[in-house]
């Protein structure tokens, strides 16, 4: 399980990032969050009464918030370009 983890981990990095070897972008940081954040929702509609876990996801939304905020405030193509690449509503 963890090499298929991993392995998506890495295609959503190749995906997303600005040039090669690009981990910490804004883009990168906000792609891998979103699929963190699908994951925990998917777990959340099997375990509802999980409040441990609705808030990491809910921890894991703030810092995507405040990613996007940050790439909006310095780049708004890019901020723009990201939102409509990961289908978020904005």
């Amino acid at each position: 399980m963890a090499a298929t983890d991993n392995a998506a981990r890495a295609a959503l990095i190749k995906e997303y990032a600005t040039k090669p070897g690009d981990t910490g972008s804004p883009e990168v940081q906000v792609a891998l969050i979103s699929a963190r954040v699908a994951m925990l929702t998917e777990h959340l509609k099997a375990h509802p009464k999980d409040f441990h876990s609705r808030r990491g996801l809910l921890v894991l939304v703030g810092q995507r918030r405040g990613l996007l905020d940050y790439l909006k405030k310095k780049d708004r193509t890019r901020y723009e370009t990201l939102i409509g690449r990961l289908g978020l509503r904005r």
